[in-house]
């Protein structure tokens, strides 16, 4: 394959993999009842059982895989899929959308610097390095993008606690900070996942990506079992303390008020966000080097967005589209010149 189609190919998956990863950020929106530990939990063992049948179509690839590999998946499972989802999801139902979505858009930004600061000569060799002359005006453009996007939804936070009086004013800043503390964590989560994942896949080149994504998702099924089972321990012992609403009756275990809905939606994107988004990253994981592939992340941040103002049912404002475009144009910029040679220099 060319360096023109491979470049064209993975930015292509990685769009896909932006579309799939942006339903995540409506759900604790559209479950505000059910604690984000739930919510992380019961996403990736739907995962892990949709992984299942899935293995059993890829046993050929899944049997080359030595312990390293599974120990590799476990822990890309561990921080990249529970522990990042369960930081989201808390987040959002603390600070709403807006606002955890421009702290997570941050990430095309914090994973092309550490991926180009890294200094593993072996890392260079294989991936090259994108020239800082090239990535810091798309840096700035994505980081511009994101400050314009989010100044609406800012303003409206700010003048709701400004509107706020004496202790409800207090807990509402307090609750926004705790979510923003806690996007934060998924930010630190999500920087390292991609580039370990990278690693992987660019050190197995003739390992199938599907194959991967599906490993990932049987080593995710034993962590989400043992956290949702101990989640449900800890519910009943504490007489429905994991409720998000103060004074709410006990939390309805397994499935809360709303079964239906929840198990849809958690399959929805445990096949979805989880296994299809995960296939569709690798691909471009293992076509881009991570500096250049980590700022298509951007993709997710749009999607995540568009979905936001479609349950709102409104367009957004001018500020807003202006935004989103220097969203488009970073990432352009970026893709402008084509991948790095590896081995070449990052002058």
């Amino acid at each position: 394959m060319t360096p023109a189609r491979q470049l064209a190919t993975g930015t292509l998956f990685a769009l896909l993999a932006g579309l799939m990863w942006g339903l995540v950020f409506v759900v604790p929106l559209l479950l505000p009842d059910y604690p984000a530990a739930l919510q992380s939990f019961a996403r990736y063992l739907a995962f892990g059982l949709i992984a299942l049948p899935l293995a059993w179509w890829d046993r050929a690839q899944l049997a080359r895989l030595t312990r390293a590999d599974w120990i590799e998946a476990l822990k890309l499972s561990l921080v990249g899929n529970l522990l990042y989802y369960l930081f989201l999801a808390a987040a959002i139902q603390r600070a709403g959308g807006p606002l955890p979505t421009m702290i997570i858009g941050t990430l095309p930004v914090v994973i092309a610097i550490v991926s180009n600061l890294r200094s593993s000569q072996a890392v260079r060799l294989r991936d090259g390095r994108l020239p800082w002359r090239r990535l810091v005006p798309s840096l700035l453009l994505i980081v511009l993008g994101i400050a314009c996007v989010n100044q609406v939804e800012l303003a409206r936070l700010q003048a709701q606690a400004s509107a706020g009086q004496g202790a409800d004013a207090a807990l509402g800043l307090s609750r926004y900070a705790l979510g923003a503390l806690l996007a934060v964590g998924a930010v630190v989560c999500w920087t390292w996942y991609p580039i370990r994942n990278a690693d992987w896949l660019r050190a197995h080149a003739d390992r199938s990506p599907r194959a991967w994504a599906t490993a990932q998702g049987v080593a995710t099924l034993p962590l989400a079992a043992l956290g949702f089972a101990l989640f449900w321990v800890w519910n009943e012992a504490a007489g429905g303390g994991a409720s998000t609403t103060p004074g709410q009756a006990a939390f309805e275990m397994p499935f809360g008020p709303t079964p239906g809905l929840f198990l849809g939606l958690m399959f929805s994107i445990g096949l979805f966000a989880s296994w299809l988004g995960t296939l569709c990253w690798n691909e471009a994981s293992q076509r881009l080097p991570p500096s250049l592939v980590g700022q298509l992340i951007v993709f997710e941040t749009l999607a995540a967005l568009g979905y936001a103002w479609a349950l709102r049912g409104h367009w957004p404002d001018g500020f807003t589209l202006a935004g989103v475009a220097l969203l488009v144009a970073g990432v352009v910029w970026a893709l402008r010149g084509g991948a790095p040679r590896p081995g070449g220099p990052a002058p």
